[in-house]
């Protein structure tokens, strides 16, 4: 046990409470995602139910060591390549618009050569946004009054990226939008120019609302939620939920997962709640609580404007993401497609959860560094 801990001190670096909370996420995603996939893999691959398991493991296992790697860098180097990044996203998702696989009428994703694997592009430019944006916003904190030169490029972005992913993924550009206001209103930026990012967002997503591919779609799923007829998701994930009760069913017992679309990924939070219950259900949120905790403590404790706001705005993208999903999943919103962070089976989605966590850690790591060698310092001095 002791070799372990040292182990785990010489190499895990960053929030111990963080690293705790991923290690319970995986444990529960490999559990539960092994479950609502045994059927699908029993019809689609010949009798062989542990396909999806061992695909996911590996994903799940790749996505800790980008977690491990990624918080082993100083989280300021990614200030400078992210801008980068968000230049090549530009083309990256106006390609994956007209280009990308079809999936539901959708064009969302590319697939990456060699090893066949689909690529989401809104993952990587919903990122490389959020890093942007905390650059920008520390730099320009002594001039955040100055419209032009401190404002207008943020606004910029923002509109841009979140309109170029509504003409796929209308639910994933609220989110980031969503975000990024939040992040804004953290950095300090007058509340006249948030409004002016909302008539920004409202623009450019009417165009993305009229020319893109899921402007009805959206129209529609709102209507059936407020409509008296139930979708047909949510009377599945209704049952789920129902016949769980209190303590659930027990890991691999659900039979929601025949029945409900997509369990492992967009409803699993309704398997989760079938299988292991309210207690399940509750200690998944109380996790994910702790994240965005953890997430902001780091932002607070660290003495850089940019570490701050770069530990707020990943937090908040992954546990929103993560509301939104379970919120669909009990009712209190229309379905939306959007996975639970860390948690569903997707491709390199797990891969970009993973780095943003990564980044998270770095920002913990670096407060957690200076702060030891603050207390190395005063310790020497004393003696």
């Amino acid at each position: 046990m002791n070799e372990i801990k040292n182990w785990a001190y010489r190499n895990l670096k960053g929030d111990p409470v963080i690293w705790f909370i991923v290690l319970i996420l995986s444990l529960f995603s490999i559990l539960v995602v092994y479950s609502a996939t045994g059927s699908l893999a029993y019809k689609m691959m010949d009798g062989n139910t542990e396909y999806y398991l061992f695909k996911h493991a590996i994903l799940m296992v790749a996505s800790l060591v980008t977690i491990w790697v990624v918080h082993r860098i100083d989280f300021r180097y990614y200030s400078k390549v992210s801008r980068l990044v968000l230049w090549l996203c530009v083309p990256l998702l106006l390609f994956t618009w007209m280009f990308g696989n079809n999936l539901n009428g959708a064009t969302r994703t590319l697939t990456i050569p060699l090893i066949n694997q689909s690529f989401q592009t809104s993952d990587l430019a919903s990122l490389a946004l959020l890093v942007t944006l905390a650059s920008m916003l520390s730099k320009r904190q002594k001039s955040i009054d100055d419209f032009q030169k401190a404002i207008v490029p943020m606004l910029f972005w923002i509109g841009l990226i979140c309109g170029l992913i509504a003409l796929a993924n209308f639910s994933s550009a609220i989110l980031l939008f969503l975000t990024c206001m939040l992040v804004l209103f953290i950095g300090r930026v007058p509340m006249k120019y948030l409004a002016m990012l909302v008539v920004i967002c409202a623009s450019f997503g009417s165009v993305a609302f009229m020319i893109g591919q899921r402007g009805g779609t959206a129209v529609s799923r709102v209507e059936n939620f407020f409509s008296d007829e139930t979708p047909y998701q949510a009377q599945q994930a209704y049952i789920a939920i129902a016949s769980g009760g209190v303590i659930g069913k027990g890991p691999g017992q659900s039979d929601q997962r025949n029945f409900l679309p997509h369990p492992y990924s967009d409803f699993i939070y309704a398997i989760i709640l079938e299988e292991y219950g309210l207690i399940g259900g509750v200690l998944i949120l109380f996790l994910y609580l702790a994240l965005l905790y953890r997430g902001m403590k780091a932002a607070e404790g660290n003495d850089r404007a940019y570490g701050g706001l770069l530990s707020a705005g990943l937090s908040f993208a992954l546990v929103i993401q993560a509301f939104v999903n379970m919120g669909v999943s009990v009712g209190l919103g229309p379905v939306t497609g959007l996975t639970l962070p860390f948690i569903s089976m997707g491709g390199t989605s797990q891969l970009f959860a993973g780095l943003a966590l990564g980044i998270i850690l770095s920002v913990s790591r670096g407060e957690i560094d200076r702060f030891g060698s603050t207390i190395g310092n005063q310790y020497k001095e004393a003696a």
